[in-house]
């Protein structure tokens, strides 16, 4: 099988023998709208949902031979089609008024329409607004059909700006957003004159008002309908990509059932509305099948630099937003207040839906998958401790102390962490800000190792344990005191109970006393009970 790695072009695909995976039966109910906006992260396939709806609008049929559309479409009318992609580079001066203009010239070219004046300059290449209007208004009179417009990653002109702490970026930032809001406004004056209008994006901005100057498009980003629209759903892995799975089976010496389940837990678990319909990462599930290795291959292919700098402009435990309940306003429109991320890290692909309360109308969000969980928490990691964090043997080594009940080593292998990070990364604000910083350390240092359960601040009957990790043959309760002692530590661990819940558990039970030095910065009194 020939796996589109990088290829976005729905020709491309069809015409050189690459695997596809015929969505273009939704595609087709898509089609009967009129305007569209739908929000999936990167990677995910919009830049081939925008090719697919090109092709169909310009009337190409042959592409579509041996596929659902071929048999549901019997007209194929052809369109004047109007496409835009901001996928490249978007932060520099009048670079977005640039590529709109390019981009009608060439239409305005090859159908031979003279683009409108600038009333007073009688430059042509300025009033970009007017002349997307008179565009489209020309183009339905040249060719007797209503335009299509489709525009690629909407947002990129905005995301490349945001929060980089620049002034320039941030007057640019405004010019490109009162740009796109006066172009977008252009839809509701020539409605009449429009068959679809589809825009794809990772993030939809609300309180900024993109799109308050037209008519709101139809978002389907949480669309029951819609929901596998983008990805691979699980029986369209097995279908599709059988020939892979065999390979893979083959090549590593495991069952076909056991590639399968491995592949589910570290691709799948995207939802995408209150149905729950499983999906898997396209990009990682492509990469994967063409080298016949599973990898993080979506999180190393870059995490989006607008994410990076509002994780590091913001001092909220992005942990604590997993396996809780949110209305949907909560996580769907981004605000432009850093003060709430959960709009950007769901929308960037880092949670997913993963329960719905119809009682109460919300969703419950956390990673989608050990591939997605491992790159946040990495990430997380990077940003928190300023130094770039791998598996390394460090960690190798904590996850065999651990798996052995090898409390000493752990501790020196914790102590030995603690002494290397930078000591300008350590608060030093308020007492309970440095207990902060070594409580959540530890715990991203167990989040990082990602093949244990790992608790913190557990809410138990008698108070919150500061950390619990669980493995097949030991549980550990951690409990953690700044400048205090273990001894401290250990009673307050026995004298509220937080053992009790273990107490019918077949595996080993440790009591792990563990003390903190601001000064040091590292343990400095560490004693466990069994």
């Amino acid at each position: 099988m020939k796996y589109p790695i990088g290829i976005q072009s729905f020709e491309t695909i069809r015409k050189d023998g690459y695997v596809y995976v015929d969505k273009t039966d939704l595609v087709y109910k898509l089609v009967q709208g009129h305007i569209y906006f739908m929000a999936r992260p990167r990677r995910f396939g919009k830049s081939l949902l925008i090719s697919t709806l090109k092709a169909y609008f310009e009337g190409r049929r042959d592409l579509f031979e041996g596929l659902k559309m071929a048999e549901l479409e019997t007209e194929w009318t052809k369109y004047p089609v109007i496409m835009f992609d901001f996928n490249g580079v978007m932060n520099k001066p009048n670079s977005l008024r640039d590529n709109l203009l390019f981009e009608m010239h060439l239409i305005e070219k090859r159908y031979d329409i003279q683009p409108v004046l600038n009333p007073e300059t009688g430059d042509t290449s300025l009033d970009a607004v007017a002349r997307f209007r008179n565009l489209i208004i020309e183009l339905h009179k040249k060719t007797n059909q209503r335009v299509v417009v489709l525009i690629d990653e909407y947002d990129k002109p905005l995301l490349d700006l945001l929060e980089t702490g620049n002034a320039d970026d941030e007057k640019l930032l405004v010019s490109n957003r009162e740009l796109l809001k006066a172009f977008f406004s252009i839809f509701k004056a020539t409605d009449d004159h429009l068959r679809f209008v589809m825009l794809t994006g990772i993030t939809k901005f609300s309180q900024v008002s993109m799109f308050s100057g037209f008519n709101q498009p139809d978002d389907i980003s949480l669309s029951n309908r819609y929901e596998t629209l983008l990805g691979i759903t699980e029986e369209e892995l097995h279908s599709v990509f059988a020939e892979g799975i065999n390979e893979m089976a083959e090549e590593e010496g495991r069952s076909v059932k056991e590639v399968k389940e491995s592949l589910k837990l570290q691709y799948d678990g995207y939802h995408f509305s209150k149905r729950m319909v499983d999906v898997y990462n396209p990009f990682s599930i492509l990469n994967t099948f063409a080298k016949l290795e599973m990898r993080n291959y979506w999180f190393s292919s870059g995490t989006p630099s607008y994410l990076v700098r509002l994780l590091g402009n913001n001092q909220e435990d992005v942990m604590e937003y997993t396996s809780r309940n949110y209305p949907e306003q909560m996580f769907i429109d981004y605000k432009a207040d850093k003060e709430m991320l959960l709009p950007m890290i769901f929308q960037a692909g880092y949670l997913t839906i993963k329960g719905y309360d119809k009682e109460f109308n919300t969703y419950r969000l956390d990673f989608p998958n050990n591939e997605v969980k491992q790159g946040l928490i990495t990430l997380l990691a990077n940003n928190y401790l300023g130094q770039e964090y791998e598996m390394t043997s460090t960690l190798v080594n904590i996850v065999r102390a651990l798996r052995d009940g090898d409390l000493e080593q752990t501790r020196k292998l914790f102590t030995a962490f603690l002494a290397e990070t930078p000591y300008s990364m350590r608060p030093k604000k308020d007492q309970k800000d440095r207990e902060l910083y070594f409580h959540y350390t530890f715990y991203l240092l167990m989040r990082l190792i990602s093949c244990y359960t790992v608790y913190t601040e557990k809410q138990l009957s008698e108070g919150r344990a500061d950390c619990i990790v669980e493995t097949p043959k030991y549980v550990y309760i951690f409990e953690f005191k700044l400048d205090g002692t273990a001894d401290e530590a250990l009673a307050q661990i026995r004298e509220r109970g937080y053992g009790k819940p273990y107490e019918a558990d077949s595996r080993q039970l440790f009591f792990v006393g563990a003390s903190f030095s601001s000064k040091t910065g590292t343990i400095e009194d560490w004693k466990t009970e069994e």
